[in-house]
This record gives C-alpha cells, structure tokens and sequence, in this order.
C-alpha cells in the first residue's frame, strides 16, 4: 500500500509560520519569454530597534555627590553649562528614581526615591578639562573609579540597567516598585483608628507586606484576640 499521500488544495496554499513572506510578479525577458519573479519582502520581520541611551554622544560617567545634595548639583552644573557653553561637551545628568508606596500619617501615598543616593549619572565627553568642570562643581565630592582625573565610564549593560532601552512604538513598561515602606514592627503598640474595633490598642504581631495588612492582639473581654488589619486603619502609639 502506497503511504504517499497527494497534495490537496489545502497543503498548497498553506503557508508556513516562519516562511518569510513574499509576493510573484511577471515580467517580460528581452527574447519575449514570460519569467516568474519572487519578491521578498525583507522589512515585514523586522523587528523594532531598541534605543540605548549608551550610544548616544560621549560616554556615562557616575558623579558622588553630598547627601541629600543631588538636585542642588544639577542646578549648579546646568548654570556652569549654559554661562560657559558646555552643551557640546555635557549633554546630560541624569538623576535615577523609582516610585516607592510609603504610608504617612496613616495614608498610602507614592512617592520619587532615589535609587541611588548620593549619585548622579552625566553623558559627557572624555576629555580632562570637562572632568574638572564636574569635579569642581559645588556639592560634588568625585567621580566613581580608580583615578581622579580619569574616571571609569560605563559599560553598555551597566547603563542599559539603570536607563531602561527604549523601543519605537513600544510602550515602556513601568518600573519595578519596591515593597511599600512603613513604621512599623513587631511588638509595637498601635491604635485602631477604623472599624468594628476602632479606639482599641493592642500589639503587633505579624507584619505582611504584601498584603499591606497587620494582626494585631486585642485585648476582647480579657482575651488576646487577632485582629487582622490594613496599615492605613492603625497607628503608632
């Protein structure tokens, strides 16, 4: 019994998933005869280029600053750029944040932190003059490397971690947030502000971040009762 199986309508015209997509077309040879041309559409698997902010012009560079003095030394160096004409040589500071939750007063609120404290980015040229410039700016303590004068810059995944690539036509995806903060810790004693058990203290027991949710042990009726809680509903005696 012959297995060979004929082709159908269907297996003809099937078309494979990873074949690259193309396109016949007729044209006229110089002797008359009719040739059946292939056109291969190169850009339909194209995919989009990501953009890194590592090949943009001159090389990323990590500055130290004084604690807390981060958006002063932007400031400072921003004036020293534009009175001297340096846009050619600094083109940008970068200052790398991420949304953080934090619970204040009883409230979830999210706020900018750093993600690193203490430290800026700048795309500058490799030159030591402009290094100076930087080095010199009020608030500035140096940059990160072995040498002074010829500080280390960044490799490509080192930036490309810090600066996310972005694709044309492709939305960014949000940044990762952090567990929400909170004032909290086990054994503490709180007040329930909200609730069948509002005005009651008790003491924590368990903290779930995750969750956002705390138990607290109530004293019911001279019973330790768990109380299951958010953080918004207690606060800190």
């Amino acid at each position: 019994m012959n297995d060979t199986q004929t082709p159908t309508e269907h297996d003809e015209n099937e078309i494979d998933a990873n074949e690259v997509p193309t396109a016949t077309a007729e044209i006229e040879s110089p002797d008359g005869e009719i040739l059946d041309i292939t056109i291969i559409d190169e850009d339909a698997d194209e995919e989009p280029i990501a953009e890194s902010a590592f090949d943009r012009p001159g090389r990323w560079y990590i500055v130290h600053t004084f604690a807390g003095h981060e958006k002063k030394v932007i400031g400072a160096l921003n004036n020293i750029i534009k009175s001297r004409e340096l846009t050619e040589s600094i083109y940008e500071i970068y200052l790398p944040e991420e949304d953080v939750t934090e619970f204040k007063s009883g409230k979830k609120v999210t706020v900018a932190k750093r993600m690193f404290p203490s430290y800026l980015l700048i795309r500058c040229e490799p030159d030591p003059e402009i290094f100076y410039v930087i080095g010199s700016t009020p608030g500035v303590t140096g940059f990160v490397g072995a040498e002074k004068t010829r500080p280390t810059a960044l490799t490509r995944r080192e930036v490309d971690n810090i600066i996310r690539p972005h694709v044309e036509g492709v939305e960014q995806p949000a940044a990762k947030r952090r567990l929400p903060t909170h004032e909290f810790e086990i054994n503490d004693t709180v007040q329930i502000k909200s609730g069948p058990f509002a005005t009651f203290s008790g003491h924590v027991a368990e903290i779930n971040e995750d969750q956002l949710k705390v138990k607290v042990l109530v004293d019911i009726f001279g019973r330790e009762t768990p109380v299951e809680l958010e953080f918004t509903q207690i606060t800190k005696l």
